[in-house]
């Protein structure tokens, strides 16, 4: 445990270093800490802490979710909560769906493992973008939909997902009354498990006005609901977003008038918490993802070089097929988006976490577990050190960044 320990502390004081060098070089964070990572993996460097389901699920994801659901007004939400949700399920289906076609026509993968993959993969990650864009002051409605899209498919990738698991670790598919069912646990479950969670702790914080009572409780609801929705088999992700949500607005934390739960000290304190633990969450998964790339080589050996650019050129493709149908879906109506957003839409799909977390989650006599590995971490890195890294330069090309006009029309 100590040695554990000693490894976090270590890694955070890397990340700092990095993120100065990044700041004053003005790329982007995530590039910086994932090819850093990948140095050190190259060096060698024994440490303790290393990349896994457990690290992802209980100690990166949660912090990650609830920073995000916290911000997010649902009176500004409600206005767009439709294309949002059209993204985040149908386009969830729509990505995995061309993602395990292709692996199936173009790789020759059986239908398990590559419905597996297409449902881990088909969850954004847009952590970095979403980080550019609040440096940016992007604000509005782009920036609404890269965040709530990515919140919300995070729990659609995962539910569709523990749907598809049994198939690659049985014999026989569940019938179709066990899928409804679990679909039922998993994202009804979780749903209901973060609003309790989170109508709990806003009863509890209108008794006490002290900041760090409240800081603290937040802490609580954010890991709560994750682990208590785990633990009944619903889903952790759809729980915390969930408790975010109810917390950031009951709480006033994504609202700026009204009569709120948490004391105005207290709402202070809450943002710069989680701003910190978000922070710290980022530093440490993208470290971990660049040392953990060294032994995802090694599995991939065998795997080839053009074997893991048809992948990632899957990804893109899927995501894709998943914004542009859908943005001339609603080309004609109050939800229009225009060409600009579209194309950044599509190319701010990174993926990151969640992706890898169920990856690492397989078992390990899971077929084809190695070479869903493989592919989860390749398109995680093309997402951090390609997209990641062209995200800025593209939304300032697409007159997105608020410095000159936006001069394109409607789809």
């Amino acid at each position: 445990m100590d040695r554990i320990i000693a490894s976090g502390i270590e890694l955070l004081g890397v990340a700092m270093a990095v993120a100065i060098v990044a700041r004053r070089l003005r790329l982007p964070y995530t590039v910086g800490l994932v090819t850093t990572g990948l140095a050190l993996a190259l060096a060698r460097l024994n440490l303790s802490l290393a990349l896994t389901h457990d690290v992802l699920f209980e100690v990166i994801l949660p912090p990650l979710l609830f920073e995000a659901a916290i911000s997010i007004s649902w009176r500004e939400l409600k206005r767009d909560l439709t294309p949002v949700l059209v993204l985040s399920t149908i386009g969830v289906l729509i990505g995995a769906a061309v993602v395990a076609a292709g692996l199936i026509g173009i790789l020759g993968w059986p239908t398990a493992p590559a419905l597996a993959f297409g449902a881990l993969i088909s969850a954004t990650d847009p952590i970095a973008v979403i980080a550019m864009l609040r440096e940016a002051g992007v604000k509005g409605r782009l920036r609404l939909v890269v965040e709530t899209e990515s919140l919300f498919n995070d729990g659609a990738a995962a539910l569709l997902f523990a749907l598809i698991l049994p198939t690659l670790t049985q014999s026989g598919a569940p019938t179709p009354l066990a899928i409804a069912a679990q679909a039922l646990l998993i994202g009804g479950g979780g749903i209901a498990v973060g609003a309790v969670v989170g109508a709990l702790a806003i009863a509890l914080a209108g008794r006490t006005d002290d900041h760090l009572v409240e800081t603290a409780l937040t802490a609580v609801v954010a890991y709560g609901s994750f682990l208590i929705a785990e633990r009944i088999g619903a889903s952790g992700v759809l729980a915390t977003v969930a408790a975010g949500l109810v917390l950031g607005n009951l709480g006033g934390l994504a609202a700026e008038t009204g009569r709120f739960a948490l004391s105005a000290q207290g709402r202070q304190s809450v943002v710069v918490f989680w701003e910190f633990a978000a922070f710290v969450a980022n530093s440490l998964v993208f470290l971990l993802i660049g040392l953990a790339m060294a032994d995802a080589a090694t599995r991939g050996a065998g795997f080839g070089v053009g074997a893991i650019a048809i992948v990632v050129a899957l990804a893109l493709a899927g995501r894709a097929a998943t914004v542009y149908p859908i943005a001339f879906a609603f080309a004609r109506t109050r939800w229009a988006f225009r060409w600009p957003e579209a194309h950044f839409l599509w190319w701010s799909g990174l993926r990151g976490a969640l992706a890898l977390a169920l990856a690492l989650a397989l078992p390990p006599t899971a077929p084809y577990r190695d070479e869903i590995l493989v592919g989860a971490f390749a398109v995680v890195a093309f997402s951090a050190l390609v997209q990641g890294l062209t995200a800025g330069p593209l939304l300032r090309a697409l007159g997105l960044d608020g410095k000159k006009p936006e001069e394109a029309g409607e789809l």
